[in-house]
């Protein structure tokens, strides 16, 4: 329809040589009137690409519950727009073994991965091993060089736990998940860097940390944990939202009320901090700009042909509540 070559209208769609404008017209408006849309497993064949991006979380990180990934998989989905990629999402387990690789790593059929939350270290081995550029969110491996998008989860604590020394609190407890999870471990500093920072004792009794999963029920067996050691705080800060909302239900169910007798903030900003009652305190995670920057970082690496060790840092922001007040005389 155009009256030109094969050859031609594939540099025209492909946006790739010099082709006069005339002809550039001519091509496009046969595309328009056919409504020509060029097959991507053809396109695949011919480039070795997929035009596809893996995204995995672990099954306990994909949860209507706590949606806190699946904002950083919407992020990374309207980026991949711009790009031209498709984003098919899987999740693993988190007792992972090679009888769960997901299928399209089995069959290839990603250019590169992009993995949400604390991930099996032998699956992050396993894409390396491929040749597949891999991003990681909220989570870093020490011992894999790998990109990474990561919260300021140090400056974030930091900011929860000074907020609650100016409201005038100086016994102040930390409740948190698996210290072995690098975020986990980072908020637990910020904790430790305010109080010291203000000259405050850090009672080993008020710091609370469990090897499960920073859940709700995780929170709630925390502070019943927290409500036998006898004096209580007279503040909490929590590692996430899931778990102050856990520390919430039981406080109530104890009678001790929040915030007049203990202030609680949390981290994460997820939608059900705003549906407690008081709503809870916390730091706001841009969560949908995170996953948006590892899909930047993937293009990025897909363009340069090679895999990226780069770290970013997204700044994190306070969100004062009714959860915090100051400390009653």
């Amino acid at each position: 329809m155009a009256g030109v070559s094969v050859s031609t209208v594939s540099l025209v769609i492909n946006k790739k040589g010099p082709v006069s404008e005339e002809t550039r017209r001519k091509v496009l408006h046969a595309v328009h009137k056919l409504d020509y849309h060029p097959r991507r497993v053809a396109q695949g064949l011919a480039s070795q690409k997929t035009g596809n991006i893996g995204f995995i979380l672990t099954d306990d990180h994909f949860s209507l519950v706590e949606p806190f990934y699946t904002k950083i998989f919407l992020g990374t989905e309207v980026e991949a727009r711009k790009y031209g990629y498709y984003i098919i999402l899987t999740t693993v387990p988190n007792q992972f073994s090679k009888e769960h690789i997901p299928r399209f790593l089995l069959e290839r059929n990603v250019d590169g991965v992009i993995m949400a939350g604390r991930v099996p270290e032998k699956l992050i081995a396993y894409i390396r091993d491929m040749g597949l550029p891999v991003t990681l969110v909220d989570y870093y491996n020490r011992r894999q060089k790998t990109a990474a998008i990561l919260i300021d989860n140090i400056e974030g604590a930091y900011q929860a736990v000074t907020h609650l020394i100016e409201l005038g609190h100086k016994k102040i407890g930390f409740v948190g998940g698996d210290l072995s999870h690098p975020s986990i471990s980072d908020r637990l500093t910020g904790f430790k860097k305010a109080m010291e920072e203000h000259g405050l004792p850090i009672v080993p009794e008020w710091v609370i940390t469990t090897e499960r999963n920073t859940s709700v029920p995780s929170g709630y067996q925390a502070m019943n944990t927290l409500l036998k050691s006898g004096e209580l705080p007279t503040a909490i800060f929590a590692c996430n939202d899931a778990m102050a909302i856990g520390c919430l239900r039981r406080l109530k169910e104890s009678g001790i009320r929040v915030p007049d007798q203990i202030a609680l903030i949390g981290f994460d900003d997820i939608d059900a901090a705003l549906q407690m009652e008081p709503r809870l305190s916390t730091i706001h995670v841009y969560k949908e700009r995170m996953g948006a920057l590892a899909m930047q970082q993937m293009a990025s690496m897909l363009e340069n042909g090679e895999q990226s060790t780069e770290k970013v840092l997204v700044p994190v922001e306070l969100v004062i509540r009714e959860s915090t007040a100051r400390k009653a005389d």
